[in-house]
């Protein structure tokens, strides 16, 4: 029976996924709801292939994969979202992270997914492949080869934004002060303008207007999160 250990914070989708999996008869799903809750079960239990939710409320997808890999867990780990994790990638990849795959993806697809993984597979979207530096031989006039390294597509910059800041980026985006960002936040004023000051260098940005196009762009943050 191969054992996976799915956490996601919508209970919906949660439930979803796991109801196309166990559709294989071998296939035997754990669901939990956060973070916090899967570092004890994996502790607990041995599970073959774990499938972590990259945006998450509290710790996110990034820092759960930190702290499976700190533990000495070695299982497969596939990151499983709806975000575009090009901006995230070298990050989760440094982290311990097996793969990627998107929630839009059929069933046969997870299934071959994790599969894949199973037998010491890396799980790509051809999408983030596309931008992928490739190393290429090229045959000169002479009849040398040489390898030179080629950009295929411009790769998208890697930008590192934790769960809090990410949360500071949305209020910032509803149009909130510093002043009632520190507030929600259980913060002092100097400490949120500090944090905007991280985000900045991080983003290469030099206003908070910049700051929010950029994070759009980048998929930090989204629409729908902005209108909650």
């Amino acid at each position: 029976m191969i054992r996976i250990l799915l956490v996601d914070d919508h209970p919906s989708v949660g439930e979803g996924t796991k109801v196309m999996i166990e559709k294989e008869e071998d296939m035997q799903v754990t669901i939990v709801d956060a973070a916090g809750k899967a570092l004890p079960l994996v502790q607990e239990q041995e599970f073959d292939v774990m499938l972590f939710d990259l945006r998450m409320r509290g710790m996110n997808g990034i820092e759960l994969v930190k702290e499976v890999r700190a533990l000495g867990k070695e299982a497969p780990i596939l990151i499983y979202t709806g975000y575009d994790i090009g901006p995230y990638f070298n990050t989760l990849i440094e982290a311990g992270a097996s793969g990627f795959i998107n929630k839009t993806e059929p069933r046969d697809q997870l299934i071959l997914s994790i599969r894949s993984v199973l037998k010491g597979k890396v799980i790509l979207p051809i999408q983030l492949f596309k931008q992928l530096r490739r190393m290429e031989v090229q045959v000169d006039q002479g009849g040398k080869e040489e390898q030179v390294e080629e950009e295929q597509e411009e790769i998208q910059e890697d930008v590192s934004i934790n769960s809090r800041e990410q949360k500071i980026l949305i209020e910032v985006a509803k149009g909130k002060s510093n002043r009632e960002i520190a507030s929600d936040h259980f913060k002092s004023q100097r400490t949120i303008e500090y944090n905007l000051t991280e985000i900045f260098k991080k983003l290469q940005v030099k206003s908070r207007a910049e700051a929010v196009l950029k994070s759009k762009q980048l998929g930090i943050i989204s629409d729908e999160e902005i209108n909650e």
